[in-house]
């Protein structure tokens, strides 16, 4: 909930006040005329934004004072690079440049070949040569064992060009890694703490799974040891947390982790900082290992809450102590459970009210940085309040705090506390007290100028909305929908339509306001909002007659939205005798109404006035020659389409033909619906994913303002595609023998599961919708929409036999590890399906990072065969749920195609086969399943026209994956070479060997 605030304070320092900028005080021999390359020439301590801070940004905020550990060093210039470096910057012409490089480079070659006494200083000149012109642009294929050499060195300048130079440009897979690997593992053994900072440096820089499977071990030993000085264990934390964020699985909890815990304890704050960052990360993964961080937490926290600024002085920023550390405690507890021991309970307690009550103080400072600071300790305490749920007082007295910045002059103060309060709304102790702040916030919402703060004012005032302030907060939204920024409104009509049904008393009022809602926001009002109003009115006969009287005065207006016809013309075909008797609502008068509306109309809103026209011929007899004339029009018997022409005919046959008895019977009055929950409710979320229910399985985010909603399990009646549509594929020729069967082979032998439908699923994978799986007794079909990193998934299955189907089940989910990857959430669906009958269920989604199984369905349910018998149905089924589901095209000029395709040219990003075509060699069947594929298919940019080219990026909630494929098939050997390359290995080998199934 904090985050944007915590982070913009945390990344405005990461050193205590009296060292943010350790660099000024570096004193440099010679000033290297390319600012961005002389970076690299600092100490390690000295450069906070040099390429050997090697460690994520929001892990450097953790670090503190190393500008003891590392020395100034001086006369250490090496002109020789400073003259190359002005060389370059002195070339007139890209032709000049090029010579000039070409020229260091063969000479760069010949050292290193001939001259066999080159020193450590000589090395780290070319060393440093190469670097630059790496930087340039220019690739590098010779220097690397230099630099490895370089890593042996008791220097510290040449170990930390050597490190800089590794991190930067040895591939993974180079022949050097195991040497490079065991120079690493010297200088972590060293009592050098300046060399082994520079190795865990390098560490996590590369990050990469080999690393963590060499120093998993060596790492909690080195963090948790009495021998290591305090700089080494915070940059051993930090890059243990990077290890783990990057592999997960190989990092496991051992017989260090309560040691690791009891660094919450050490006396140094920088690594109780370095160390709470860790502990937050691993204790979501294995809470009861760490669970005894809790007491520790709490202890730590308490102790810098007791604190004045001055207690702590090197770790003060703009008076308010250590709070970088005071959001991560924060943080960290929000990971367990309110403690349940009364000692830490109270000693909490007091921690929550000692931060609430600060906040209220005058402020020490008028900076911004002091404000910034106080306030994001403040916000990740209400946050932890929040979460604990249990305290009445702390809740409301958070409220109140949160209630003061609603007018303040910042405006992410004031979004922040919109979005503390939505939250602080959906508790029983503090929705009064959010309440209380109504007006304020219906003030904000009219006078606010930032979009995103109105936006969060609407969600709190539809967490905060009961039976109370129903009619008020509706009417407000109302009137602001009418001025409301157009992103915003189709949210705004479900909430209001919403809101309206839920809490309505006089369902004369729910109409008038659905009514209002179409007139305002039309083209905003989806089909769930006005099919639920029918459902309404159809099932509650005291609301029929008023229903019919507005929606004909609303058709009476000039300007008339098509939305409104829809419903006039429902509503009227059903109940327009109730407002027949009076004359200026005669039925002639009806008809001629909704009639003049015809023309201006859609083909299916034409459709559904044809169905009201012969309505009226049952209810008023009196126009049915005049009704008769509309339909056989030649505008309706003839009309392209066959939907309404066969409409026409059908309905101008039966009012000649059948009789008024029959007329009657056939036409009487539609029954009412079956009593169910809204679907309105499901199309919110279908806008708004990030909803509680799929983020309490995301645990790292926190639920937005719909949380409210938690309490309707709604259903949904949008259609996605009917099983008599669903597209029939054929195999393509994929045999068991096929490299894409080995994703199902390792879902199946890591969890002792094997999906039924192979084939089936691997065809859909560059098709958005078809059949799933189908035998004698059930046919499954599915459509997938997707969007960034979500998608909903609709499944529609159809009772083949013709008895009925008994505790119906259906249990999605990700087996094994790809629940880490990917989070699955099915709607529950009805046990009992009747004969022939065929019914859909929605399953949301939400990719975490890459993966390579599929999400899988069990399937089981009771049926009687024909010979009588009661029989079990069940089967487990693949969802077709591959990587390139989530791909976003993206549109490349030639030149910026091949320049990104240079730049992903390590062997790790690529993938590549060459495989025989397994049909015909087709230009346009090509193109059409690369369009499948998702990503964005570039005309005009590969030399070659036979070739294909596609650009596109695979959205995850973790990282964004940039991903290129070329396609150049042979026709005369009737052959396929497919590359794909992505800035991710895993992703460029899973898409390699699905698409090459695929031609």
């Amino acid at each position: 909930m904090v985050n944007a605030l915590s982070r913009t304070v945390l990344a405005q320092s990461a050193f205590p006040q009296e060292t943010r900028n350790p660099a000024r005080n570096v004193k440099r021999a010679h000033s290297v005329p390319c600012s961005l390359f002389s970076l690299a020439f600092k100490p390690v301590s000295c450069a906070r934004n040099s390429s050997l801070n090697l460690l994520p940004r929001e892990i450097i905020a953790d670090q503190h004072d190393w500008r003891l550990t590392m020395p100034a060093v001086k006369g250490d210039g090496m002109r020789g690079l400073a003259v190359f470096i002005s060389d370059i910057r002195n070339c007139k012409s890209k032709e000049a440049e090029l010579k000039r490089i070409n020229k260091e480079l063969a000479n760069i070659r010949s050292k290193f070949k001939g001259d066999k006494t080159l020193d450590g200083y000589q090395k780290k000149k070319y060393v440093c040569k190469l670097l630059f012109i790496f930087l340039l642009g220019h690739d590098i294929d010779f220097g690397h064992m230099e630099a490895v050499n370089l890593l042996s060195s008791n220097k510290y300048t040449e170990k930390q060009i050597g490190y800089l130079f590794i991190s930067i440009l040895v591939n993974l897979n180079s022949d050097l890694i195991k040497l490079i690997i065991q120079s690493i593992k010297n200088d972590i053994q060293s009592r050098n703490p300046i060399h082994v900072n520079l190795a865990l440096q390098c560490i996590a820089n590369i990050g990469s799974r080999d690393m963590c499977e060499a120093f998993s071990q060596d790492l909690p030993k080195l963090l948790t040891s009495g021998d290591t000085v305090d700089s080494v264990k915070q940059s051993a934390a930090l890059c243990l947390l990077r290890l783990f964020r990057t592999s997960c699985d190989v990092i496991q909890p051992n017989e260090t982790a309560s040691r690791i815990v009891h660094l919450l304890n050490d006396s140094h704050l920088g690594v109780v900082t370095a160390a709470a960052s860790l502990i937050e990360a691993l204790s979501k993964k294995w809470p009861e290992e760490f669970k005894g961080c809790v007491s520790l937490a709490i202890s730590r926290l308490s102790r810098i809450v007791t604190s004045t600024y001055t207690d702590l002085q090197d770790y003060t920023y703009y008076f308010v102590p250590a709070p970088w550390l005071c959001v991560k405690l924060l943080r960290l507890l929000q990971n367990y459970p309110p403690p349940e021991e009364p000692a830490n309970k109270t000693r909490l307690l007091e921690c929550l009210e000692g931060i609430l009550n600060r906040a209220q103080d005058a402020p020490k400072s008028k900076k911004v940085q002091h404000a910034n600071a106080k306030n994001s300790v403040l916000f990740e305490a209400i946050s932890l309040i929040i979460h604990m749920d249990s305290e009445p007082n702390l809740l409301v007295r958070a409220c109140n705090q949160l209630g003061s910045f609603l007018s303040h002059r910042e405006t992410n103060l004031r979004y922040l506390a919109l979005e503390s309060m939505c939250l602080l709304a959906t508790s029983e102790f503090s929705h009064e007290a959010v309440k209380k702040h109504q007006e304020t916030i219906i003030a904000s919402l009219k006078t606010e100028r930032d979009v995103s703060v109105r936006q969060r004012a609407i969600d709190l005032l539809y967490a905060m909305c009961d039976r109370t302030n129903a009619e008020n907060i509706v009417a407000e939204m109302l009137t602001y929908l009418e001025t409301a920024d157009y992103s915003i409104r189709e949210e705004m009509v479900l909430k209001v339509a919403i809101l309206a049904e839920k809490y309505a008393t006089d369902y004369t009022w729910y109409v008038d306001v659905i009514l209002k809602l179409i007139r305002i926001a039309g083209d905003y009002v989806s089909e769930e909002v006005w099919y639920r109003v029918i459902q309404i009115v159809v099932n509650r006969e005291d609301v029929q007659g008023y229903a019919s009287k507005t929606v004909f005065e609303a058709l009476q207006r000039p300007a008339c939205h098509e939305n409104m016809v829809k419903v006039g013309g429902y509503i009227l075909g059903e109940f327009g005798n109730l407002i027949a008797g009076d004359q200026r609502s005669s039925p002639q008068i009806q008809f001629d109404l909704l009639h003049g509306k015809y023309h201006l109309c859609s083909v299916s809103t034409r459709c559904l006035l044809l169905s009201t026209y012969v309505k009226f011929c049952n209810l008023f007899p009196e126009i049915k020659q005049h009704i008769q004339n509309v339909f056989s029009s030649d505008h309706n018997l003839r009309n392209p389409d066959a939907e309404l022409q066969q409409r026409a005919v059908e309905y101008l046959q039966l009012s000649k033909v059948a009789s008024p008895d029959v007329l009657a019977t056939i036409l009487e009055e539609m029954p009412q619906f079956p009593e169910k929950e809204s679907s309105l409710l499901s199309k919110l979320k279908k806008a708004k994913p990030q909803v509680e229910e799929l983020e309490n399985q995301v645990a790292e985010k926190k639920s937005r303002p719909a949380a409210v909603m938690r309490d309707l399990s709604a259903t949904t009646t949008s259609k996605l595609v009917d099983l008599s549509d669903a597209v029939h594929t054929n195999g393509g020729g994929i045999g068991p023998g096929g490299d894409a069967f080995d994703i199902f082979a390792s879902n199946g032998g890591e969890t002792g599961i094997v999906g039924c439908n192979k084939a089936e699923a691997l065809r859909l994978m560059l098709k958005p919708n078809g059949i799933l799986y189908e035998d004698a007794i059930i046919q499954i079909g599915c459509k997938l929409q997707t969007k960034k990193n979500l998608a909903r998934l609709g499944m529609f299955y159809g009772n083949k036999t013709n008895s009925a189907f008994t505790h119906f089940l259906v249990n999605a989910e990700s087996p094994g590890e790809l629940a880490d990857q990917i989070v699955v959430q099915a709607k529950p669906v009805d046990p009992d399906v009747a004969a022939g009958a065929q019914f859909q269920q929605l399953i949301n989604l939400v990719c975490l990072q890459d993966f390579s199984n599929q999400p899988i369905a069990h399937i089981s349910f009771t049926y009687t065969s024909a010979s009588g018998v009661p029989l079990n149905f069940n089967k487990t089924i693949y969802l077709p749920i591959y990587i390139n589901k989530f791909f976003e095209p993206t549109d490349m000029a030639a030149e910026q195609f091949f320049s990104r395709w240079k730049t992903l040219s390590q062997p790790a990003q690529e993938s590549q086969k060459v495989f025989p075509a397994k049909g015909p060699i087709d230009h346009e069947s090509i193109k059409t399943k690369l369009l499948g594929l998702g990503a964005k298919v570039l005309e005009n940019v590969d030399p070659n026209p036979e070739n294909f080219v596609c650009a596109g990026i695979i959205h995850t909630q973790v990282l964004q994956i940039g991903t290129l494929v070329r396609l150049e098939p042979n026709r005369q050997a009737k052959m396929y070479r497919l590359t794909v390359r992505s800035n991710r290995e895993t992703t460029a080998q899973q898409l390699c060997s699905l698409l090459a199934e695929q031609f």
